[in-house]
């Protein structure tokens, strides 16, 4: 799972035919996810002394991960066709400019797949965090496939940022070990089933301080706030898939890692202590994705604040405990479905009308009838209506928060939510409705992907939203009781 699209993506390197390397793009998409089902039926054993293990919540953030490569693989495929056809000229400014080589493009996705792989398996802490850095490494050239100076300023900043995240996140590993660390020991072992069976004997003081730093490191990766400030710029200004893997998939990657430390803290006794963090940051970034969202004229952040606001929505969960854990986890599910689709048709918008300006758009579901439709009921899914699946998990969250009698954490849930739902209806639905411009047209002989892999991920959000699977309900309410357990 991890080796193949590890491999393919270096050969990638290599192909110079565009039909064979974005043939090896798909195969190796669907091999992979074919594999990550196979782990449903059979649970692999753990490699390298336990370094490498799958569990509950590794399963259903790596199943959930390869879904969506594989989904993304398609639409990729006619995204870089159609990408080839055509000249570049930067809509905003007007100016010429070039894309990236192909083969670097397609070699990185799947680099990316590979590392967010390794993500998902790693048990121990050191490891985890090395893949993590090794997402960053393998997503940033995808930001900057379109060559202007924007892309290169958010390429920049996304690996600044994350980077002093990280280190941030490294430090906070060090920090562990020097907790796990007892006199007269020769080792420490960083694997996390032996933290979590050694967690009453950590040292409480150097623990707080190990989750304070992974929250701040990875949850700048994740997005929180007030960490989120590479965000905005990298989803806007990376190509639509790419944006999309970034949004759906890799900030849920980041997330795992401060669920990791999560679970030694609340095995430690330190629950209060980390879920209190856990709400304060996630109610913080609902209300910083909740002021941004107001009045923004681009529609790709637009989006992009929209994830920061559903980061939030997950940290608040993991900080209610109890139901609200499995919300979270529903939560994760609900948001990267959504978020994917959504970015796939902002893309299908941009690539007609050559521009990220909301007001410059009109008339979608006129000019673009299923990306227009699915433009709709991808906002009306996002922002938590019945009877999609983020309402469902949205309102499992604010149950919790009402039967734990925390009154303000629900009112401020529902105020964030409220006002975010107002700021996107009047860009949206403007964008939806109205005249078209007479110098809008569709290029014809456009990929049927671009269209149908969105039209397929709207599905599964309305049948989330109706019924979930007793399989994966039954993975759900297992990953919420590793976290927890105390």
């Amino acid at each position: 799972m991890i080796s193949i699209p590890a491999l393919a993506g270096a050969a990638a390197f290599f192909i110079g035919s565009d039909p064979l390397r974005r043939g090896l793009l798909v195969s190796t998409a669907i091999v992979q996810f074919a594999l990550v089902v196979g782990t449903w039926l059979a649970q692999p054993t753990p490699a390298l002394n336990g370094w490498l293990a799958e569990d509950a919540l590794g399963r259903l953030f790596m199943t959930l991960t390869s879904a969506l490569f594989l989904a993304s693989s398609f639409y990729a495929v006619a995204y870089l066709r159609e990408e080839r056809s055509r000249s570049h000229s930067d809509s905003e400014e007007g100016f010429l400019f070039s894309n990236a080589r192909e083969a670097s493009f397609t070699g990185c996705l799947l680099f990316f797949l590979a590392a967010m792989t390794l993500v998902t398996l790693s048990q121990h802490l050191g490891l985890l965090w090395v893949a993590v850095e090794a997402t960053t490494l393998a997503s940033a050239p995808l930001i900057y496939f379109h060559r202007h100076h924007r892309s290169l300023e958010a390429t920049w900043k996304y690996l600044l940022i994350c980077s002093v995240g990280i280190a941030l996140a490294l430090l906070g590993i060090f920090f562990l070990a020097v907790a796990a660390t007892s006199p007269g020991t020769a080792a420490v072992s960083l694997v996390l089933k032996d933290l979590i069976s050694d967690a009453p004997h950590l040292n409480r003081l150097w623990l707080k301080a190990a989750f304070v730093l992974m929250l701040v490191g990875y949850g700048t990766k994740m997005g929180l706030a007030p960490f989120h400030t590479w965000l905005p710029d990298a989803h806007s200004e990376a190509p639509s898939v790419a944006s999309a893997l970034l949004s759906g998939a890799l900030l849920n990657c980041a997330f795992l890692g401060i669920l990791r430390i999560y679970q030694i803290c609340v095995a430690s006794g330190l629950v209060d202590f980390s879920e209190r963090l856990l709400l304060v940051l996630g109610l913080l970034s609902m209300a910083v994705a909740a002021i941004f969202i107001t009045g923004q004229v681009d529609y790709k952040r637009m989006l992009a604040y929209s994830s920061i606001e559903h980061m939030g929505i997950l940290a608040v969960g993991v900080g209610l405990g109890g139901a609200g854990l499995f919300g979270a986890m529903l939560h994760v599910i609900n948001h990267s479905l959504t978020k994917v689709m959504l970015f796939m048709v902002a893309g299908n918008l941009l690539a007609v009308y050559h521009t990220k300006t909301v007001k410059n758009v009109s008339g979608a579901l006129q000019v673009l009838p299923v990306s227009g439709l699915l433009w709709v009921l991808g906002f009306l899914a996002i922002t938590g209506s019945p009877p999609f699946g983020p309402f469902l998990s949205e309102f499992t969250i604010l149950k919790a928060a009402l039967d734990q009698g925390r009154s303000f954490v629900a009112i401020a849930y529902l105020i964030f939510l409220a006002i975010i739902v107002a700021g996107m209806a009047t860009p949206v639905l403007a964008m939806a409705q109205g005249t078209p411009d007479s110098n809008v047209v569709v290029p014809a002989g456009r990929g049927v992907a671009l269209s149908a892999v969105p039209a397929i991920l709207g599905a599964a959000i309305l049948l989330m939203g109706i019924y979930v699977p007793p399989v994966l309900s039954r993975t759900l309410h297992e990953a919420a009781r590793l976290l927890g357990e105390h």
